[in-house]
């Protein structure tokens, strides 16, 4: 009988050899891994790839558990653990391209992932082509004879696009199969979105958000399938990524708590969201739930529930003094970079901020973008936050 995510996020990960007979796994810390004998050497050295213990940078039993627990949840072949999202978006895309080649990358994705594709790919002679979020089976147009990567992300960052992954998975695979399709799939959590099963070929998150869950530490993630774990593996450990045990062991205790954190952020967010929908202040909720937003049919599809991340769209901009005096006043939202820990946060873009981060088009409205992260606070009082924030700016 197959279990349900609740049950699944108490158990994955905590084989006895992981735990030795405690509830939670050990915290492991080693470089050194010593061996009774040169044959126990060997043995190791010959399976290293599959979780034998060899050396730190490989990992520890504290690495191995969280690594089992992703790919688990998440339907593959394996998982790499990185010091921080980023590295697990840059260095993906690194294990699977070479000179000469070209990468699409949606134009709607994190500004980090932007900027990496500009001035460290461009060095390596590698040239990227940005596309529409909800470009769909249209993207077949754009694959060259070298293109090596597709990058999606979705919802996409700060304005909340919902990608139809299906449809540009079944494109790729009839124009080209090669091609590796690799998904930020952080709002998500990777619960909400099963993309392997969609047919993406790597599933990545920022584990700093809702895995950590308390904004005290960072980790990446990225859970392939059988068709480029190896590469994955073995090119991530070329280039020394890795995460220390600690933190390793944070994320998977995050793991317990992520489905009922991850309810309450939805019930929370959504309640704002519909609240922000009647207020005469705000032109549009960029909320991938409602019907408003920009691919919400292939949400209503896809994923099975929603977290507390999204933006809402002002009529107005506000001037300079306005924004200050807009953000430096809340109660319960804080100003910050980052998202899904316990807290509400809250960050403000100009329409020109946006459009210079949008290259494959402009945006399509002219008043300041709010975003918010919805946490674990009392929805009352978050709506009481924000009403005043209103009242100041009026």
């Amino acid at each position: 009988m197959a279990k349900k995510l609740a049950t699944m996020l108490t158990s994955v990960g905590r084989d006895q050899k992981f735990t030795h007979g405690a509830v939670n796994t050990v915290i492991q810390r080693a470089s050194s891994i010593v061996f009774d004998s040169v044959q126990k050497q060997k043995q190791a050295a010959a399976g290293r790839s599959s979780g034998e213990l060899f050396y730190g940078r490989r990992g520890t039993l504290t690495h191995f558990a969280l690594q089992q627990a992703m790919v688990e949840l998440e339907s593959g072949a394996g998982c790499a653990l990185y010091p921080c999202g980023a590295a697990a978006v840059t260095h993906a895309i690194l294990s699977f391209v070479s000179a000469g080649g070209h990468i699409l990358v949606t134009s709607s994705a994190y500004e980090p992932t932007q900027n990496f594709c500009k001035h460290i790919l461009g060095k390596m002679n590698i040239t990227t082509t940005w596309f529409d979020p909800l470009i769909g089976a249209g993207i077949s147009d754009l694959i060259r004879h070298n293109t090596q990567i597709i990058m999606l992300e979705s919802p996409g960052s700060i304005t909340m696009e919902v990608q139809d992954i299906p449809a540009i998975v079944q494109a790729v695979r009839v124009k080209k199969p090669t091609i590796v399709i690799m998904l930020d799939n952080t709002w998500s959590a990777g619960v909400l979105l099963k993309a392997l099963d969609l047919g993406v070929d790597i599933s990545i998150q920022a584990g700093t958000k809702y895995i950590i869950g308390h904004s005290d530490g960072m980790i990446g993630t990225a859970v392939a399938n059988a068709r480029c774990w190896d590469q994955l593996r073995e090119q991530s450990y070329l280039m020394g990524q890795m995460v220390d045990a600690d933190t390793a062991y944070m994320a998977s205790r995050g793991l317990r708590t992520l489905g009922i954190r991850l309810q309450q952020h939805e019930e929370n967010g959504l309640c704002i969201a519909h609240w922000l929908t009647q207020r005469s202040e705000v032109a549009m909720v960029n909320h991938p739930a409602l019907p408003g937003c920009k691919g919400h049919e292939v949400f209503i599809r896809d994923f099975s529930g929603a977290s507390g991340l999204f933006s809402f769209v002002l009529k107005q901009r506000l001037s300079d003094t306005q924004l200050a005096n807009y953000l430096n006043n809340f109660k319960y939202f804080s100003i910050a970079y980052s998202w899904g820990g316990f807290e509400s946060l809250i960050l403000a873009h100009q329409p020109e901020e946006l459009s210079a981060i949008r290259p494959a088009g402009g945006i399509d409205f002219t008043g300041t973008l709010v975003r918010l992260h919805i946490g674990l606070e009392n929805s009352d009082d978050l709506i009481k936050d924000l009403s005043e924030g209103f009242t100041r700016i009026a």
